[in-house]
């Protein structure tokens, strides 16, 4: 999946998301579908390529709870704002999950990146602020 519009990157988020969370789809997959191979994902300050990034979400699956977050229409991602122009990407987004031990990890996104030629993420540089609605 190449982005190209702000459909699309709201897709990307979504999806992404989810699928990384969610799914019992290999991630490595998952990742060649938006990223290309030698993608930087720059989180906070932290600079995560393919294999961290992996490495991340096998802890990820084993604490969010699957059934919770499939009930709740509350969790997920809620896109407030997304911008393509040429290849740079931006958007502005609240991430809820449903964790295993029952509370809620809420966090306003900042995100911007850069696109490559086929539409793939190459770079992102996002941050993140947690809301104080933690339940």
């Amino acid at each position: 999946m190449g982005i190209s519009s702000e459909r699309d990157l709201v897709d990307f988020l979504v999806t992404y998301t989810r699928d990384m969370a969610l799914s019992e789809e290999e991630p490595g997959a998952i990742l060649d579908r938006y990223f290309v191979p030698d993608f930087e994902y720059c989180n906070d300050g932290l600079v995560i390529d393919r294999q961290r990034m992996i490495d991340h979400v096998r802890p990820v699956r084993k604490n969010v709870d699957r059934a919770a977050m499939a009930a709740d229409e509350r969790t997920g991602v809620e896109i407030h704002q997304a911008l393509v122009r040429g290849d740079q990407i931006s958007a502005r987004w609240t991430l809820r999950t449903r964790m295993r031990k029952g509370k809620t990890f809420t966090a306003e996104v900042y995100m911007f990146g850069r696109l490559a030629p086929d539409g793939r993420i190459q770079r992102i540089d996002q941050t993140n602020r947690p809301l104080d609605d933690q339940r």
